[in-house]
Order: structure tokens, then C-alpha cells, then sequence
């Protein structure tokens, strides 16, 4: 589906080879491992499961990676054929995610497996070879190769989830969550747009215990609204994983408060969400209706 041809004329420096995106990428593989040792020996019947996203069964989250991450690539390196996925997004905005994972879901199992073992190694490739300073389309603002890296973890990571409850297999939350946790708290005032709403003119402080110990902090100590509570549970929220009602989260401040009733980290229109009471999994991400991936 994707050009694998890299500009042929880069203004950019090349990338160090020290920079952040390295570790981004390690952890993006290692999250990618994770949810392939799931269903590397799956049974065909097994690739039917349906997951908590309503509509989409193990395949459609295979597939839907595998296109998300195809187009990833084909943004940083195809002009035209970026233009062209734009195209489609546009004539049908509402659809063509769900068209895209339900085409790539009618595949053979093993050949989905295999298209998307393909597409992690292009994208990882890509953005690593990414020049310095260059930023690739997307639905939403263009991003850098560490800021791509970080939204494909994201991805990833929810899918991986709504797969992983699908097989009953629940895993323990790692610290490579901090990725989400980053993203979810850069995309404050993004979540107040799409909801139509103006957003607050100050930071918030936010407080979360990550899952090895510890605590990830953003925004000023004296910061007049607050969020605290697990970074698990912060994670399952921004990618609406689970119901605010579910999760241990709490907000001082009417603007923080609030803030957590519309938490999305994924481009595109609010998402659904999730009704309370249920556990972690569902649409959001790009999943059925949320519009962009």
C-alpha cells in the first residue's frame, strides 16, 4: 500500500544517534513484542474473538495497527500517496478507519501477522531515519519522528490492551506507559477543542504513580489545579480505556475536574468512551467511530 522511497532531498541535518527517539522506538518494539507473543500462535478461529471495541474482533486491531503504521510511512516518505489517504479520510471521515481494519481483517491470519511484523520494521526504520528536524503529516498537526514514535506506542499499547482482554490475558502495566502518560498530558488543551470548549490559561500540575514505583510529574508545583493518581489509571483514561467513574483519579480545580471527563490523547473527534463498571478496553484510538487514528 506504502512507497518505501525516502525524499531525495532532505533540509534537515541527520538525526544523532543519541537522541530520545531511540528509546521511544525501543519501547514501541518492546510493546509490539508484547502483543505478538499474544497472538503469534493464535488459532485462526481465535483471530475472531471479539474485543471490547464494538464491532472489531482480534483481527480488526491487527489490522488496523498494521494500516495506521503503513500510513505512518507513507506520510514521512509519499507525497502524493499521503495526499491520497487524505483524500479518502476526507470523502468519508466518519468510516474510513473502520473500512481500512475491516478490509485488513478479512485476511488470512497469517498473513495479517506477517503484513504487520512488516509494517513495525518499515515504520521503526522510517522515523529512525528521519532527518533532524523534519515532521511528518498527520491528521492533526505534523509531528517529529520521536512525537510519531510516541502516538504509535500509544496506539499500540490500547489495541495491545483490548486484544490481551479479548484472550483473557491481562498483563501487568511497565513504566514504558510513561509514553502515554506524556501524551495524554500534551494533549490537554487538544481535548478541550475537540470538545468545543475554550481551554484553561494555566498548566495544571499532575501527579502520577508510575506502575515500578515512583512518581511522574508534569507542570509547576504551584500550580493552582491538580491531577493525582496511578499513571496506569491516567493512561486507561486519555486512551478511554475505562470509564473516570472506574479509576483512581482525582482532580482539584473545576477546570481539572473537568479535564477528566473529556481526556483523549488520540487525533480526531471525542471519542465514545466507555460506560462504567466495565474493565479495561473499548473503542477510542481509532478504534470503531473515533474518527482519525
Amino acid at each position: 500500500m506504502t512507497s518505501q522511497a525516502r525524499p531525495t532531498a532532505p533540509t534537515a541535518t541527520p538525526r544523532s544517534p543519541d537522541s530520545r527517539l531511540a528509546g521511544v522506538l525501543a519501547d514501541l518494539a518492546a510493546e509490539g513484542d508484547a502483543l505478538d507473543a499474544l497472538v503469534a500462535d493464535l488459532a485462526a478461529p481465535g483471530w475472531s474473538t471479539p474485543t471490547p471495541a464494538a464491532g472489531w474482533d482480534v483481527a480488526h486491531q491487527v489490522a488496523h495497527l498494521a494500516w495506521t503504521d503503513e500510513v505512518a510511512v507513507t506520510a514521512a516518505t509519499d507525497k502524493a500517496a499521503w495526499e491520497a489517504v487524505v483524500v479518502g479520510a476526507l470523502e468519508d471521515p466518519g468510516g474510513f478507519v473502520d473500512a481500512a481494519a475491516a478490509h485488513g481483517a478479512e485476511a488470512d491470519p497469517a498473513d495479517l501477522l506477517a503484513r504487520w511484523r512488516a509494517s513495525r520494521a518499515a515504520l521503526a526504520a522510517t522515523l529512525a531515519a528521519l532527518p533532524e528536524g523534519e515532521r511528518v503529516p498527520w491528521f492533526g498537526p505534523p509531528m517529529s519522528a520521536t512525537s510519531m514514535a510516541t502516538a504509535r506506542f500509544m496506539e499500540t499499547w490500547a489495541h495491545g490492551l483490548d486484544v490481551a482482554e479479548a484472550l483473557g490475558a491481562p498483563a501487568a502495566p511497565t513504566d514504558r506507559i510513561r509514553h502515554v502518560a506524556h501524551l495524554g498530558v500534551r494533549t490537554r488543551d487538544f481535548a478541550f477543542s475537540v470538545h468545543r470548549l475554550t481551554p484553561p490559561g494555566g498548566e495544571f500540575r499532575v501527579e502520577l504513580v508510575a506502575p515500578g514505583g515512583g512518581t511522574w510529574a508534569y507542570g509547576p508545583e504551584d500550580a493552582a489545579q491538580t491531577v493525582r493518581g496511578p499513571a496506569y489509571d491516567f493512561c486507561l483514561l486519555v486512551t478511554q480505556r475505562r470509564n473516570r467513574a472506574d479509576l483512581d483519579l482525582v482532580a482539584a480545580g473545576p477546570d481539572a475536574d473537568r479535564w477528566l471527563d473529556i481526556a483523549q490523547a488520540f487525533a480526531g473527534p471525542p471519542g465514545a468512551g466507555r460506560e462504567p463498571g466495565r474493565a479495561p478496553g473499548g473503542a477510542g484510538v481509532g478504534g470503531p467511530g473515533a474518527g482519525t487514528p
